[in-house]
């Protein structure tokens, strides 16, 4: 995309703030230099203790147009809040492959859903003192059939003020085929962003950031696909952070963390975004 055209402001949202200590240093970073404005807080991750929520809030006291969202988490290898919930496997959430069968078979149980997410923002606001400026969801669940109702019903009723994401891009699968992972966020979105419209509650008006964590290109052509892609008032996701062995044993993204946080810390990322007249707001 050329510099021409008007101003763009979109949100660049750091995801799994609370998964480890060393992506909480990487988000904390890049909050302070300007480089994203958005990050979602893990509540049921192992690196959200009081010292690691203060100082995201220190970070952002810096960047005060900086936004702080509760990342809902329904999915393995991380426990429920509520003890009822179910379905769980080893005491913990469903892998992200057999919870999206089961919703797509209408299987879930979405009272059980509805309390986790409910208990998910009760804990955001204890520990932030605040209820959260958005919800989204680990692995993309928000959007999934049966989570949707319960997640969108949560987010009205105890969160009211807030913003949700929806995953979709601005143009419809038959104009860009691209991914099967983006084609199915394409799909499950736009039953999501209907039911959040009927809702009452406001969403993102685009969607950029999701590949293929295991291809090899560069980010910096990723992004610009990204930008590119992203409308005034859109989002982007992204995941930097430095691997450390807790990292490790909770997720299988790890190196291109790393990747992520050195483009987007780096000096060619601000002159992209002067580039492409993108501001982070």
């Amino acid at each position: 995309m050329s510099g021409e055209g008007s101003q763009r402001r979109i949100s660049l949202c750091a995801d799994d703030y609370g998964i480890s200590p060393g992506v909480n240093r990487a988000i904390r970073d890049l909050i302070e230099r300007g480089r994203i404005n958005a990050t979602s807080a893990m509540v049921v991750g192992p690196a959200i203790a009081r010292e690691e929520v203060d100082a995201l809030k220190t970070a952002v006291a810096g960047n005060p147009r900086c936004a702080i969202g509760l990342h809902a988490t329904l999915t393995a290898p991380f426990h429920p809040l509520t003890m009822h919930y179910r379905p769980l496997e080893g005491g913990l959430f469903l892998p992200l492959a057999k919870m999206l069968r089961l919703s797509l078979l209408r299987r879930l149980e979405p009272d059980m859903i509805l309390d986790e997410v409910k208990a998910q923002i009760a804990a955001f606001v204890e520990r932030f003192g605040r209820t959260p400026d958005y919800v989204d969801g680990h692995q993309h669940v928000q959007i999934f059939p049966q989570v949707r109702d319960a997640f969108l019903s949560a987010v009205k009723s105890t969160a009211p003020h807030a913003w949700v994401r929806q995953c979709g891009r601005r143009q419809p699968p038959a104009k860009r085929p691209g991914s099967p992972k983006a084609l199915l966020l394409d799909i499950l979105s736009a039953g999501f962003r209907r039911r959040a419209e009927r809702a009452g509650v406001r969403f993102n008006p685009g969607f950029a950031g999701a590949y293929d964590f295991t291809r090899a290109a560069g980010f910096d052509d990723l992004m610009q696909g990204f930008l590119n892609d992203t409308p005034d008032g859109g989002l982007i996701m992204c995941h930097p952070g430095f691997v450390d062995d807790t990292l490790i044993a909770l997720d299988p993204l790890t190196g291109q963390r790393e990747r992520e946080y050195a483009f987007l810390s780096g000096d060619g990322f601000g002159a992209m975004l002067a580039a492409n007249k993108v501001t982070l707001d």
